[in-house]
């Protein structure tokens, strides 16, 4: 089989893999979808291709098939695994970590915080699912609901997943304002789920087309940053009290800052950007003003399960996220037009 690899400074190939099979415990998926993420740009602009992401101590040996957003279909299944763990033809989503199994983080479902070593991350440091088949461990797993399509399923095992998670997390509700800073991959499902949990949702970006996006998918208000300045906006729209909540997806360091500065006292922000420093002053910043202010970094096992069926039980629109939809063989120009950060989200399709 031919799969997806960088080669470094932008470039990428598609090489020669043997087709996988499965060992104890394992299965191999025939992919469907394979979502490209904006963390994927970290590794494909570097130099030279690396494990990205951020993690530490991550180390690849030869080069790696990337797509860390994977869904298909149970192709192949190895010894130990249990029909209630998976079937041949069961439609389902990867949780794309992997880690110890044993420790406190890994058995509730959080593997990417293991305790006891660097997780896997398939399509990072491991095989994902830019191919036509990817072998996990049947743990892994996680079912893929009847009414949501693949693409779907490949935007919640990331970036849709990882928006529910951080929204689940602040509280919000539909009393709420909340602003949406980076109308990115992420920021575009924080905005169409919050709206679907029934806040006001205002959305912020450099991008015109972007923001014409956020309002597609359900935000209230939309403010560009490049001609209006957002703090003094968000106070207009909230009398002069700022936003209930504010969700940070654009992983610069000035939509930290703005984030921080346009919530209201006792407020909550949230940063989900990859990557990046922010400096901020603890006085009047944070303690005068009593904010909550943490960070969150994708979802377990339950949550991406969770995220699924709120989708279904609210007849949510995942795949609207998607703006490009590509073949392997498109690959290079998927990640070109990716990279230019001015779109929705890209999905390889098989």
């Amino acid at each position: 089989m031919r799969g997806v690899v960088f080669s470094g400074d932008r470039k990428l190939e598609l090489l020669e893999f043997p087709d996988p099979t499965p060992g104890v415990g394992e299965v191999v998926l025939e992919m469907k979808a394979s979502g490209i993420c904006g963390s994927d740009l970290h590794i494909y602009r570097a130099a030279k291709d690396g494990p990205g992401l951020g993690l530490k101590g991550i180390e690849t040996a030869g080069p790696i098939i990337r797509g860390h957003e994977p869904c298909g279909v149970v192709a192949a299944v190895g010894p130990g695994v249990s029909e209630k763990e998976a079937r041949i033809g069961d439609r389902v989503m990867v949780h794309h970590y992997w880690g110890c199994t044993v420790c406190p983080q890994c058995r509730s479902g959080w593997s990417q915080l293991c305790e006891n070593q660097t997780p896997q991350v398939y399509g990072i440091n491991a095989h994902g699912g830019h191919a036509p088949y990817m072998k996990v461990p049947a743990r892994t797993l996680v079912p893929l609901p009847e009414e949501l399509s693949f693409a779907a399923g490949a935007a919640i095992s990331c970036g849709t997943g990882t928006s529910y998670a951080a929204l689940r997390r602040m509280n919000l509700n539909g009393g709420d304002t909340i602003a949406v800073f980076g109308q990115g991959p992420v920021g575009l499902a924080a905005t169409q789920i919050a709206a679907a949990m029934g806040a006001r949702v205002i959305a912020l970006d450099l991008n015109a087309e972007r923001l014409s996006k956020a309002r597609e998918l359900g935000a209230e208000v939309t403010i560009n940053s490049s001609s209006e300045e957002p703090i003094a906006a968000i106070r207009a729209l909230t009398r002069g009290k700022g936003a209930d909540l504010a969700l940070e997806a654009a992983g610069s360091a000035q939509a930290r800052i703005a984030a921080i500065r346009a919530t209201r006292i006792w407020g909550t922000v949230c940063f989900v950007g990859a990557g990046g420093q922010v400096t901020i002053d603890v006085g009047p910043d944070l303690m005068q003003r009593q904010l909550t202010v943490f960070g969150s970094w994708t979802f377990s096992t339950v949550g991406q399960a969770q995220c699924a069926r709120f989708a279904v039980d609210r007849k949510l629109a995942v795949d609207a996220i998607f703006t490009h939809r590509w073949t392997r063989e498109e690959a290079a120009e998927a990640y070109r037009i990716a990279d230019g950060q001015s779109s929705g989200k890209g999905v390889i399709m098989s």
